[in-house]
């Protein structure tokens, strides 16, 4: 049964798109099989494959609704050896609509019940913000993954959403949990990033991974080229950044 963990923060900017199309061909590199859900109306994650958002017959937008089964609006990324559900600006449609739905929190989970056992890991792509899209993802995960770029307002973000975290908990989901914490976008030179990165470490312990994504050339351009940068340039320190996480993520759920 595959594993199914959220990628979100409420703040965007964080790399949290980036994150879950590189963690998913990292994952798919070291054979696993993987499924990339874009759950943000921004679509980003669905171009960022290198699949045209505008030209799909189906999306998590009409998965969510129940006009579509998920099976049917997934497609495969070509050069990245995974599938995807993909999302365009169709989802907030979906959005407005959920509101007034009975279970609405629920529809996802449900959705994805069919087809998680074809896959050892579900990643689910948030929007940047705590909405109904971003609570039908925890309901549906077993886990959260939270990228955190090192700045000022980063633990005071942080702190909100771990909250709405221990609310699903208590209500929808009692299962889920905090698989980890990323830091991404992360300079070395900053004075700031490595305090911030030290509070952390501090208050968080080994929920913080050890893999530090760093700001890098080749992560930000190969979405233009709709490929990961694990495909864009795998020698990359951005690219092996994110083959160290996926290990570190494997190495975890053998423990």
């Amino acid at each position: 049964m595959g594993r199914i963990v959220a990628i979100t923060n409420q703040k965007g900017g964080v790399g949290k798109t980036t994150t879950a199309v590189n963690l998913a061909a990292a994952l798919a590199a070291a054979e696993k099989r993987v499924l990339l859900v874009d759950l943000d109306p921004q679509g980003n994650a669905t171009t960022g494959c290198g699949v045209d958002k505008q030209q799909l017959a189906a999306t998590s937008c009409e998965v969510l609704l129940g006009e579509a089964a998920a099976q049917d609006a997934i497609v495969r990324v070509q050069d990245g050896q995974f599938d995807l559900l993909p999302a365009n600006g169709d989802l907030t449609a979906a959005e407005v609509r959920l509101l007034q739905e009975i279970g609405r929190e629920l529809r996802l989970k449900k959705a994805l019940e069919p087809v998680r056992g074809l896959y050892d890991y579900v990643l689910i792509d948030c929007p940047p913000s705590i909405n109904m899209l971003t609570l039908n993802a925890l309901t549906a995960a077993d886990g959260v993954l939270i990228p955190i770029q090192c700045e000022y307002y980063a633990l005071e973000g942080l702190s909100s959403l771990l909250e709405t975290v221990k609310q699903v908990r208590n209500t929808v989901n009692n299962s889920l949990a905090i698989e980890g914490l990323l830091r991404t976008m992360y300079d070395p030179r900053n004075r700031l990033a490595a305090e911030v990165s030290n509070q952390l470490l501090k208050h968080f312990r080994d929920k913080v991974y050890d893999a530090i994504i760093p700001r890098n050339v080749r992560l930000a351009e190969a979405p233009s080229f709709g490929l990961s940068a694990i495909l864009h340039d795998p020698g990359s320190r951005g690219a092996q950044a994110y083959v160290q996480l996926a290990a570190e993520v494997l190495r975890r759920d053998s423990e």
